[in-house]
């Protein structure tokens, strides 16, 4: 399982209606499974993909990583929107992603964020699990 203050939740809901059409993405920092923060990152995809898909810059995940180990945190996971589309991971999702992370996935429908999941990928690498928030 995953823990999330309401605000948390609220937030990640709200950036994936502000970033419709187009999927938000970002970092979850905390310990262990329990977020204490978000870290909003710009989609770095290109223009006519980010309705789809999502990319975090390296550079940008070097930064967050160093300013979580300031603030003890670390990188738990990573959050991301579904624009249309439900909050499962899609193939692309399972073959970027790495098994020691949550994945969190929120669905947003005509501009309303709806289903919010999180996701942990098989140490193989083959499949997602969902976890449950809390």
């Amino acid at each position: 399982m995953i823990e999330l203050s309401p605000s948390l939740i609220a937030a990640i809901r709200g950036e994936g209606e502000k970033s419709y059409p187009d999927e938000c993405c970002g970092f979850l920092l905390g310990s262990e499974r329990a977020v204490k923060e978000l870290v909003p990152v710009i989609n770095a995809r290109e223009d006519g993909e980010r309705y789809h898909r999502f990319r975090i810059e390296p550079d940008e995940f070097m930064r967050t990583e160093l300013a979580a180990r300031k603030k003890k945190l670390d990188i738990v996971g990573f959050y991301h929107s579904h624009p249309d589309h439900p909050a499962a991971p899609s193939e692309y999702d399972r073959e970027h992603a790495l098994p020691c992370y949550s994945y969190i996935i929120v669905a947003v429908e005509k501009g309303r964020a709806c289903k919010m999941t999180s996701w942990l990928l098989a140490e193989s690498r083959s499949e997602f699990t969902e976890e449950k928030i809390v």
